[in-house]
């Protein structure tokens, strides 16, 4: 068995964004880290979005990555700091758009572990040094420079190495242009590690040491340091050198204290919120935080932290003044006041620009401009002078009120769907292939998303028109101006012509032939017009009409233009040719051109760059052929080529789009078929070949074909049973068809006027619409549902277009309990405020659970439909619909809960499994009974009419009582907590946490569950999905996805014996089963796989297994078919791994098998960078597969279009 691995979507958790000038210009970038990705995104501080620019897959995780300048450059550096055991530095070309790598020092063994190098990375603000540090012992300095070439050089590590401490946090100082300083804070383990009593650990101190680079003596010396707060975990650069006083902020539980070798220490605490449902208890503690230095004088800078809760705090340093009020260095006072309320993030990023950029940890990402600075608002503001600087005095804490932003607006939300929590694949809208429909997020910030393949669509207009206009044309008037002057719409018995202007009205007096329909219309020349129709040709020009007429008995069934040829068929099948002369009036070629069979479409191709004329014509004929036509003078109408088709060709196209293979533009003719087939074949410049079909299905209708143009690059509209937009991808430059998210049109054109630029003009039944399209990047849409708390579980209801979610929040307070405390008499006005949760969160409450079930129409209302709240502490953990055959197949919501759980370590006072039925066709849910079980069920199935439930390791099958389910077979079959069953027949494949699957087989005569095969490595299973019969695919928590098989002998067996005799008394093998499973296929994905199901993506398409992640990853596994297939794809990746060796220095193959060595997968990911890859590279892999560039190319692509996005 072997598997094609593709990413669908690329992970969306950013794990941590930097800010810098990567290209060397004035503007300001953001580098984004998520997963094994590095984005290049450019904030456009005009339109107030965030343009990805580049999305590099680097094969490795990125643990930690900054940004470095060299002294006197304009550009930044990026580095890397990942598992490869070796530090990377990257730099961004913009003029190739491509991150390229300049220097690699190997450091240490790969992998992310304890004492290797790579947690941590700092950079001296001047760009002469960095310090890479791990988690335990191990830090290493690189000296940064340049050589007489003005290349970047780095130097061996300089080594500070202290055992026995842990590093907490490390950043490095601002010193100006004195001896590099890098500060971390420490905590020594070696004493407590040594007592056995445990009173060593109680003492234990967090200490903040300043390391010193000397790049004199060149080595680095441990130079200050002194104990902190023991909860200290984050530090904050101060401005130094002439901006500021130099210094760090040390950040721990509910304190913020300012920290120099040569100032006094000064402390803030973190405010708490106050209101009636907070507890004035809780500490805060700041988990993210960004400083920015403002032009002007000495002292201009402040920092915004960020708690838990999401809050920002804007914290200031006073410092003290000479005679004259200049600042002279001295801290003075540290100031905290309330800001305003963001999402919790993972960095924060400032712009000079005046934005903010929060990458934030769960949910979307925003972008925010700032209103102002809150520096003249009535916020309380506290000041360090009211503070002990000791950690351990005591002092009075300090409460804010929350409230809703004043100084930070929202300009835009960038989707982002971690974490991923379940998904499922259906085709509720009826569209030719399905959507994927997926809960992520996490408290009121969570939702329910709707995921389809295609292009965003911004319609302009859409108006109805008097009858069904069976085609629409745009023209100019002359060939210089930039903008369209008519619509013309054809009818079946007449034309119609519209202006546009200001606005859009009917006009008579253009010469068009109003009372018969129209076939094409051009601007010819500098200033004609050309209207073709059924019985002749119109020539336009500055008033005066030329006409040719059709010869008798005969009309016009076909006509192609551009801007100095026609060319037209007549329904003798004969072509007739015409040119423009100098004069600008158009001229008949002599001979007609007679083709066998009807002619059903042409096309001539635009007039190349400094030509006279477009050298082909191509023609289609009923009699399944296009053929290829000359228009040289010394050769018109010589048949050059022909190109044998499946149905009769409906749409022809020629026209010239970006090559990926060669890297520059190919002549293509794009070929519509009445099958509903969309064909795409290099045209030769020269010869007129035909070469490398490339095919797509676009539909069950016949394919229409135009030109349009859409961000400055040539595009093919093709019209089937949906819209398709052919197009280059911005950043790979490989062709793609992706169908629009919008009404299928029965004709297209160019439309260009004031108001839109470029746009499309389309004709659906009777309407007219103008519509343009504005991200080409983006090939998935996202409908997003907001639901109350994070979402757990996804099940769609068996017949119709519902789903339902279970929703658990931990440590939260429930409804009830917020509304009593609310409530009570002793809240005063201001305690009473209830702010939005989705931007505040939920008040915490220890040991609570917040829990709902939520009933959710995608597809209509687009709403949730109904939430029903649990009482009594109880949380939901697993749903199933179960239809029992003891009450008529009729189908009802099981949903498993846990009472007064606490996660970690397990505990719970009580497991239940409540029923409810469905109302009103499923749109609502009725509470029937609830049953009591000895722990939360973790897994829920149906099965033969009855319910399945994974009770600790215990399988159960229920069925349905008045007042409760009543047990019906029992066995206890996985050896630690059972997460997932999955069923086919009277086989059930049960997931254990921590011990791989299980297979089991269900006895009906003798009512037993028997276990007859698992398996011999412990996989710490996530989830499963039956691929066949005897097959399982699963993910587990360590980002790997396998596929298992039960050996054939067990499976024929399992199935054989009717009570299960033979295999109950069959003799234990190593304390397990009789039989184990044996390992198909395994990769790793670097993403823990969440939901895993097998489905098909595209119509007509193969299966495939869809898989999730929790950052948000769209990933399938695509069978092979042929043997060969296989051998082509494995070489190709062995030529990838050498010639494109991943950007950080990973080894690939080791990389995809972290745990366990790849088996039976390739890396379509991989295979897919060779689109990327220089010209002379591509064409020395090709030979040495013995194919052509542009054959790989076809072959990437075609596996990808075929079963999946």
């Amino acid at each position: 068995m072997f598997l094609y691995s593709l990413t669908i979507q690329p992970p969306t958790s950013v794990t941590q964004a930097i800010l810098g000038q990567f290209s060397g210009t004035k503007e300001q970038q953001i580098i984004t880290a998520s997963g094994s990705r590095l984005t290049l995104l450019r904030p456009d501080p005009s339109q107030g979005k965030v343009i990805t620019l580049l999305s590099h897959e680097i094969f490795g995780i990125i643990r930690s990555i900054a940004a470095f300048r060299l002294a006197g450059s304009n550009k930044d550096y990026i580095i890397l700091a990942t598992d490869s055991g070796r530090i990377a530095i990257v730099e961004y070309i913009p003029q190739q758009n491509r991150f390229k790598l300049q220097k690699l020092e190997t450091f240490g063994k790969s992998g992310v572990r304890r004492v290797i190098p790579g947690q941590y990375l700092a950079c001296d603000p001047k760009g002469r040094a960095c310090l890479i540090a791990s988690v335990e012992k191990n830090k290493l300095v690189y000296v940064l420079n340049r050589n007489a070439q003005a290349e970047l050089t780095i130097s061996s590590p300089l080594e500070a190495h202290k055992p026995g401490t842990i590093v907490l946090s490390m950043v490095s100082l601002d010193v100006g242009y004195a001896n590099p300083v890098f500060a971390a804070l420490e905590v020594d383990y070696s004493e407590a590690d040594q007592d056995p009593s445990g009173q060593a650990l109680q003492e234990i101190e967090t200490q903040l040491v300043y390391y010193e680079l000397d790049l004199g003596l060149n080595h680095v010396v441990r130079r200050w340091h002194e104990p902190v707060d023991p909860t200290a975990s984050m530090l904050f650069q101060v401005p130094g050198g002439n901006d500021g006083p130099s210094g760090v902020l040390v950040c721990g539980e509910e304190n913020v204290t300012y920290r120099h070798s040569n100032q006094e220490a000064f402390r803030v605490p973190v405010p708490r919120r106050k209101g009636a449902t907070e507890d004035p208890q809780r500490k805060r503690t700041i988990v993210s935080g960004v400083m920015h230095k403002l032009k002007g004088n000495v002292g201009a800078f402040f920092f915004l932290l960020q708690t838990e809760d999401g809050d920002l705090f804007k914290v200031t340093i006073d410092m003290a003044e000479d005679d004259e009020g200049n600042a002279t260095g001295e801290v003075r006072r540290l100031k905290i006041k309330y800001f305003d309320t963001v999402p919790v993030s993972t960095s924060l990023c400032i712009l000079k620009s005046g934005f903010l950029f929060v990458a934030s940890e769960f949910g979307n990402h925003h972008f925010y401009q700032f209103e102002k600075l809150g520096d003249d608002d009535d916020e309380l503001e506290f000041s360090s002078d009211n503070f002990p600087t000791d950690p351990r005095a005591s002092y009075d804490p300090v409460y804010f009120y929350p409230r809703p932003a004043e100084n930070l607006s929202l300009v835009e939300s960038i989707n982002s769907m971690n974490p991923l929590i379940d998904c499922r694949v259906a085709n509720l809208t009826g569209d030719d292939a399905p959507q994927i429909y997926s809960i992520c997020g996490n408290g009121a910030r969570s939702t329910f998303r709707t995921l389809k393949h295609g292009l965003e669509v911004n319609e302009i207009v859409a108006s109805e028109l008097p009858g069904i206009p069976s085609a629409v044309w745009t023209t100019k008037l002359n060939r210089q101006d930039q903008y369209d002057a008519y619509i013309i719409l054809s009818f079946s018995n007449g034309t119609l012509v519209l202006s546009i202007g200001e606005t859009v009205e009917e006009v008579t007096d253009t010469g068009f032939l109003s009372s018969v329909p129209t076939l094409a219309v051009q601007q010819l020349g500098e200033d004609g017009l050309i209207q073709v129709h059924p019985k002749g040709i119109r020539h336009i020009v500055r008033g005066r009409v030329n006409e040719w007429e059709a010869p008798q008995h005969r009309s016009i069934v076909a006509a192609s233009t551009n801007e100095r040829q026609v060319a037209i068929a007549l329904s003798s099948g004969e072509i007739v040719y015409f040119e423009m002369d100098t004069d600008g009036s158009l001229a008949e070629y002599d001979e007609k051109k007679e083709m066998f069979g009807t002619v059903t479409c042409l096309s001539l191709g635009d007039v190349p760059e400094g030509r006279l004329r477009s050298s082909f014509l191509a023609v289609g004929c009923d009699d399944c052929t296009v053929r290829v036509l000359s228009l040289d003078p010394d050769s018109t109408l010589e048949s050059k080529s022909v190109q044998a088709l499946t149905a009769a060709p409906s749409a022809l196209t020629i026209m010239s789009m970006e090559d990926s293979s060669t890297g520059g533009t190919t002549l293509y003719l794009h070929i519509g078929l009445h099958s509903g087939v969309y064909l795409r074949t290099v045209l030769d410049e020269i010869t007129g070949e035909l070469t490398d079909t490339r095919q797509k299905f676009l539909g069950p209708k016949h394919v229409r074909l135009f030109q349009v143009s859409v961000q400055g690059q040539r595009c093919v509209l093709g019209l089937s049973s949906r819209t398709w937009l052919g197009y280059s991808d911005p950043i790979t430059k490989g062709f793609m068809m992706t169908p629009l998210d919008y009404s299928d049109l029965e004709w297209g054109w160019n439309f260009s006027s004031e108001q839109c630029e470029e746009g499309m003009v389309g004709i659906q039944g009777q309407n007219l619409k103008i519509f343009s399209i504005d991200k080409l990047g983006e090939t998935i849409l996202q409908q997003s549902i907001p639901l109350t708390y994070t979402p757990k579980r996804l099940v769609k209801h068996p017949d119709q277009s519902y789903f339902y979610t279970i929703e658990s929040e931990n440590n939260t307070l429930p409804p009830e309990l917020r509304a009593q405390l609310l409530a009570d008499p002793g809240v005063v006005n201001g305690d009473a405020a209830v702010l939005p949760p989705e931007e505040f969160g939920y008040p915490r409450g220890r040991g609570r659970w917040a829990s709902c079930i939520s009933v959710i129409d995608p597809l209509t209302e687009r709403k949730v439909l109904q939430t029903l709240h649990l009482t009594e502490n109880e949380a939901a953990v697993s749903m199933a619909t179960v239809s029992f055959a003891s009450q008529d197949n009729e189908t009802f919501l099981v949903v498993g809960t846990g009472k007064d759980m606490i996660v970690s370590p397990r505990q719970f006072s009580a497991g239940f499994i409540h029923v409810y039925r469905f109302r009103d066709d499923g749109r609502e849910i009725e509470f029937i009974h609830k049953t009591k079980v000895e722990e939360p069920p973790m897994a829920l199935m149906q099965f033969q009419g009855r319910l399945l439930a994974g009770i600790g390791k215990t399988l159960r099958a229920y069925d349905l009582g008045l007042r409760q389910l009543l047990r019906k077979a029992q066995a206890e079959v996985a050896p630690q907590l059972i997460v997932s069953i999955q069923t086919q027949g009277s086989r059930i494949i049960v997931g254990d946490v921590q011990q791989s699957v299980t297979y089991v087989v269900y006895k009906y005569e003798s009512n037993k569950l028997i276990p007859f095969a698992d398996d011999s490595v412990a996989r710490w299973t996530n989830c499963t999905a039956m691929v066949d019969y005897e097959s399982v695919a699963g993910g587990d928590k360590f980002g790997n996805v396998w596929i298992v098989r039960c050996p054939q002998k067990a499976s024929e067996e399992a199935d054989e014996d009717a009570v299960g005799a033979h295999i109950q008394h069959a003799r234990e093998y190593l304390h397990g089963t009789s039989h184990r499973v044996s390992l198909m296929t395994h990769f790793y994905t670097q993403d823990v796989p969440t939901s895993i199901t097998k489905t098909n993506l595209v119509v007509g398409g193969q299966d495939v297994l869809l898989w999730s992640g929790v950052q948000g990853t769209v990933g399938v596994f695509i069978p092979f078919v042929s043997r060969e297939d296989v051998d082509f794809f494995q070489s190709l990746e062995s030529h990838m791994r050498t010639e494109d060796p991943p950007l950080a220095g990973r080894d690939h193959l080791m990389y995809r098998s972290y745990y366990v060595p790849v088996k039976g997968v390739i890396d379509g990911d991989l295979c897919e960078r060779f689109t990327l890859l220089p010209t002379e590279k591509k064409q020395m892999i090709a030979g040495d597969l013995d194919r052509s560039v542009r054959e790989i190319e076809r072959k990437i692509s075609d596996l990808r279009t075929r079963s999946a996005f």
